[in-house]
């Protein structure tokens, strides 16, 4: 007798051990490798899991935001559960919307970005699916530039973030970064989004700067107060500019010449 309820427990352990071990984290890991001074943001979207028919009232906390306050407090790794389950409906991940940031200056709203995204499915064509290496990583690239402008009565320099999708050898692809994965290669994994910056800035509108030796000369424009100050042309006109800090200046980026 005390041979069969050994053999009982010893049975009972095991299968309990087992179980342990085939259960599948709720979780995997987002990483963002950024150049100095940027900062992501992300928000996971949840929708009901397949075959589920319930809805959340409102769609409320059917989202969860990480790094929100970016410039308070950040954070480049974020835990993201797969699975919610919110006003008792189960819900799934369905997307990750990114925004990768960066402040240009001190004021404020000295500030851009640009957007990312990561995409969750039941099921994808194997040519759209992220590949894992064999330590549960998969990495999606992209590179970022600054474009410049003037602003203003005072054509103070503000400068707009824009970031596009690259292979991992950084050669354009075609949107702004993104991958996508299916459901059941999540659980426990790292994803990682490596951003790069481009070397050089460019103007954001066409014919408004010229490049010159040493940087980009602004085009006058009528005058001034021509907002947007085409060159049409005329590339001996030139005027000056403020940069962020306040600094008078005549060429971008060195300021003088």
């Amino acid at each position: 007798m005390k041979s069969a309820l050994q053999g009982i427990s010893l049975g009972l352990s095991i299968a309990t051990t087992t179980g342990c071990v085939s259960q599948q984290p709720n979780t995997f890991n987002f990483i963002a490798d950024l150049p100095p001074d940027f900062a992501y943001q992300a928000v996971a979207v949840y929708v009901p899991a397949k075959g589920q028919t319930c809805t959340v009232p409102g769609g409320r906390n059917t989202e969860v935001g990480y790094n929100l306050e970016w410039r308070k407090q950040y954070q480049p790794n974020s835990q993201i559960a797969l699975h919610r389950t919110v006003s008792g409906c189960p819900l799934v991940i369905s997307r990750i919307r990114l925004e990768i940031n960066s402040a240009y200056g001190d004021d404020w709203g000295d500030i851009s970005g640009d957007s990312a995204a990561v995409v969750i499915r039941e099921e994808l064509e194997p040519q759209y699916k992220g590949i894992f290496n064999e330590a549960g990583e998969s990495t999606f690239y992209g590179q970022c530039q600054w474009l410049f402008r003037t602003s203003g009565g005072k054509r103070r320099i503000v400068k707009i973030l824009d970031c596009k999708k690259t292979n991992p050898q950084g050669e354009p692809g075609r949107g702004r970064p993104f991958s996508a994965y299916t459901l059941d290669q999540l659980p426990g994994k790292t994803v990682k989004m490596n951003i790069r910056l481009a070397e050089e800035e460019r103007p954001y509108m066409a014919d408004t700067w010229v490049k010159v030796p040493n940087g980009w000369k602004r085009c006058m424009g009528d005058n001034f107060e021509d907002q947007y100050a085409f060159c049409f042309g005329n590339y001996k006109d030139f005027s000056g500019f403020r940069m962020p800090d306040g600094r008078k200046c005549t060429i971008y980026p060195g300021c003088t010449e």
